[in-house]
């Protein structure tokens, strides 16, 4: 699904500064105001193993989520110094922390003297230490070693041999991402924090934060928002009316996919340089490889971590970014009705909903392959990105 949007309301908050669209966006925007649609020619399909097949899902755990840069949250979870959250949803004890200087860092949850897990629970944690409950070895926010309990016990301990075992990691535009392995790239992650800084990502308040369970494959999380085709069927009670008619384009950041859709009649004479003038008339919508979906509204974003727990059951995070913490109740009610709106009722109750459906069909063995229509081309281009990353992994 291209971006969802809601109609912007009077919240009583005024944008401190103007922000300007990306070349990137730009050009979208532009192709749209030209009337130029991004669709296919024919007919493609992808097969339905690919969604249902245990093997082909741990090829993809291995080709994918075991080596590609991927985001995590986003900043605004992390927002001052001194704060610390653990995330298990990639299959790993991981631990991001903001130091007192503002670094963003990702660790391994584990005391490196008897492997006890450091930080217990999901949320954040306000502090300038981190204290194992098992023995108190205590460490710093950068995940320095700095203290244990009767140092005499441990002669000739060097305590810089200790540290908290990093990963690379990397914060741009407001998200933080990390990769699994050394020597992670990461530049297409700062080109794209060029777009989500247009955004203002890097500088929200996170208003909601709510993790999904879905009983269904990744991928076809993914793919409602690959395609158009289905906005104003599906999301005929709640966002549909909002796209009808609407002209679709995009374009790739690397293996990342970003479209954007708008009315002809709308575009026509609005200053696209104008940020917030280009978000009330045209619609944008990042899906970031593996498995992340970026969906600005006119006035705020939503960020969507997928975390595929087996071929059919995946974790999906939701964070709803606002421009500044709510300054009243007015401000407040207008946010909560967005919420509900969107992670309650588009996202939780019909695309979740609807890859969990195609998950028992799919699972029936009725339909080998899945067919795609010209509008539906993106899913098409994103089951090719990834069976390349899987080629490139053997």
């Amino acid at each position: 699904m291209n971006a969802p949007t809601t109609p912007s309301t009077d919240t009583g908050i005024e944008s401190a500064e103007i922000l300007r669209p990306t070349d990137g966006q730009l050009a979208l925007a532009e192709n749209i105001r030209a009337g130029t649609v991004r669709v296919t020619d024919r007919i493609e399909t992808v097969p339905a193993s690919r969604y249902t097949d245990p093997a082909h899902f741990k090829a993809e755990q291995e080709g994918l989520f075991e080596r590609l840069p991927q985001v995590l949250c986003p900043s605004a979870l992390l927002p001052e110094p001194g704060m610390a959250v653990p995330h298990d949803g990639t299959g790993r004890p991981l631990l991001i922390t903001r130091d007192k200087a503002g670094e963003v860092r990702v660790f391994l949850n584990v005391c490196q003297h008897r492997g006890t897990r450091l930080v217990e629970g999901d949320d954040v944690h306000c502090a300038s230490k981190l204290v194992c409950p098992y023995h108190a070895w205590t460490y710093d926010l950068s995940g320095k070693l700095v203290g244990l309990p009767r140092p005499e016990t441990f002669p000739d301990l060097d305590k810089s041999a200790f540290g908290l075992k990093q990963l690379p990691s990397c914060e741009a535009g407001g998200l933080i991402w990390f990769a699994p392995e050394q020597g992670a790239d990461f530049s297409h992650a700062m080109r794209l924090g060029e777009d989500f800084s247009a955004f203002g990502v890097d500088r929200s308040h996170l208003f909601r934060r709510k993790t999904h369970t879905v009983k269904g494959n990744w991928k076809l999380i993914m793919d409602a928002f690959l395609e158009s085709y289905h906005v104003t069927r599906l999301h005929a009670g709640t966002i549909g009316p909002f796209f009808k008619d609407g002209i679709t384009n995009g374009d790739n950041v690397g293996p990342h996919m970003r479209s954007a859709v708008g009315r002809l009649e709308e575009v026509e004479n609005v200053d696209f340089t104008d940020m917030d003038a280009l978000r009330r008339v045209v619609t944008f919508a990042y899906q970031l490889l593996p498995a992340t979906i970026i969906v600005p509204s006119p006035d705020y974003v939503n960020v969507m971590v997928l975390m595929p727990q087996a071929h059919d059951l995946t974790l999906v995070e939701d964070f709803m970014l606002i421009p500044e913490a709510p300054a009243s109740d007015k401000a407040r009610d207008h946010w909560e009705r967005s919420w509900t709106l969107l992670d309650g009722g588009v996202f939780a109750s019909e695309d979740f909903r609807a890859a969990e459906l195609g998950q028992q069909g799919l699972e029936s063995g009725a339909v080998s392959e899945i067919t795609l229509g010209t509008l539906e081309g993106g899913i098409a281009r994103f089951d090719a990105a990834v069976q390349e990353f899987l080629r490139a992994a053997r």
